[in-house]
C-alpha cells in the first residue's frame, strides 16, 4: 500500500479516536459535576474538573495530529511533525496543573474538617465512569501505539488517569458512607491520592515527548531494520553511523555506507540510491535517508 495512503489513514484514525474522547469527556464532565455537587462529594467535584480539562487536552491532541499531517513547505522542509510531542507535553504539563489543583483542595478541606458525608448514589455514577474510561483508555492506547502517535498515546493515559481518579473517588466515598460519622474526610483522602497519581502519569508522558522534541533516538528496533536492509545491497561492504529521528509519524534516516573505495562516484551514487530506495520501501514510515558514502579503507 502507497505510504501516503496509509499516513492519511493513521491521521483519519487519530483524528476520530480524539473527537470520540473529546465527546465522551464533556458528557462525563457534565454528570460528574452535577452528581458531585448534588451527592456533596469533593472528590466527584474534583473529578469533574480534571473531566473539564480533559476536554482541552484532547482539543490540543486534535490540533497536533492536524498540525502534524501538514505537509513540508518552504519554511518547514522536514514538516510539522513535531506538533505531536509538543501537544503531548501540554497534556502532560495540563495534567501536572489538575493535580497540584486538586491537592491544594483536598488538603483545604481536609482542615478545615467542615465536610459532610457524600450521598449514596454518587458510587452508581463513578462506576459507570470508570467502565467508560477504561473502555476508552484501551481503544485510543492501541490507536496510539499502532499508528506511533505520542500524543495519542498521552491522551490515552489521560483518561486511564481520569479512570484512577474517579476509583480512588469511589472508595473514598464508599468509606465515608460506609464509616459514618468521623469518617467523612475520606472523600478528600481520596482527592489527594488521585491527585499524586495524576501528577505521576503526567511526568511519565513528558519524558518521551521531551526525548522526541530533543531528536532522541528511537529504538533500537527501527535502526536493526535499517541496518538489515541496507547490507542487502550489492556493493554495500559495510554500514558506519546511523541516526534516525521522529518526526510526527514519519522518520528521517542518516546513514552512513561503507563501498569499495575503486568504484566510480557514478557507482557509488547509484548504490547510495538503491539502499535509500530499499529502505524507504522495506519501511514505509521512513519517508527520506540521507546517505553518505565512504569508501574501504586499505
Amino acid at each position: 500500500m502507497n505510504s501516503g495512503i496509509e499516513q492519511k489513514n493513521t491521521i483519519e484514525r487519530g483524528v476520530k479516536a480524539s473527537l470520540t474522547g473529546i465527546l465522551i469527556n464533556v458528557t462525563l464532565a457534565m454528570i460528574k459535576g452535577t452528581a458531585g455537587v448534588v451527592g456533596n462529594s469533593y472528590a466527584l467535584v474534583a473529578d469533574a474538573v480534571e473531566s473539564t480539562l480533559d476536554i482541552f487536552s484532547s482539543v490540543a491532541v486534535l490540533g497536533g495530529i492536524k498540525i502534524a499531517a501538514i505537509p513540508p513547505d518552504e519554511n518547514h522542509p522536514y514538516g510539522h511533525g513535531k506538533a505531536e510531542p509538543l501537544a503531548a507535553m501540554v497534556v502532560a504539563f495540563v495534567l501536572m496543573s489538575v493535580a497540584i489543583v486538586l491537592a491544594i483542595g483536598s488538603l483545604a478541606e481536609i482542615v478545615s474538617g467542615l465536610h459532610r458525608a457524600p450521598a449514596a448514589f454518587t458510587l452508581y455514577v463513578l462506576i459507570l465512569v470508570v467502565l467508560v474510561k477504561e473502555v476508552l483508555f484501551r481503544w485510543i492506547v492501541r490507536i496510539g501505539n499502532d499508528t506511533g502517535s505520542s500524543a495519542l498515546q498521552a491522551d490515552a493515559v489521560h483518561h486511564r488517569s481520569d479512570a484512577i481518579t474517579s476509583l480512588t473517588a469511589f472508595i473514598g466515598i464508599s468509606i465515608a458512607i460506609i464509616g459514618g460519622k468521623g469518617y467523612e474526610s475520606a472523600d478528600n483522602w481520596a482527592a489527594l491520592f488521585a491527585a499524586g497519581i495524576i501528577f505521576y502519569n503526567a511526568y511519565r508522558l513528558l519524558r518521551p515527548a521531551l526525548d522526541e522534541i530533543m531528536d532522541a533516538s528511537p529504538s533500537s528496533d527501527m535502526e536493526i531494520s535499517v541496518r538489515t536492509v541496507a547490507r542487502t545491497v550489492d556493493g554495500v561492504i559495510g554500514l558506519d553511523k546511523c541516526f534516525i529521528r521522529k518526526m510526527g509519524y514519519s522518520y528521517y534516516v542518516d546513514l552512513h555506507v561503507v563501498v569499495d573505495g575503486n568504484v566510480s562516484v557514478r557507482r557509488g551514487h547509484e548504490i547510495a540510491h538503491i539502499v535509500k530506495d530499499n529502505i524507504k520501501e522495506k519501511i514505509p514510515a521512513i519517508v527520506d535517508v540521507i546517505i553518505h558514502v565512504e569508501p574501504a579503507r586499505e
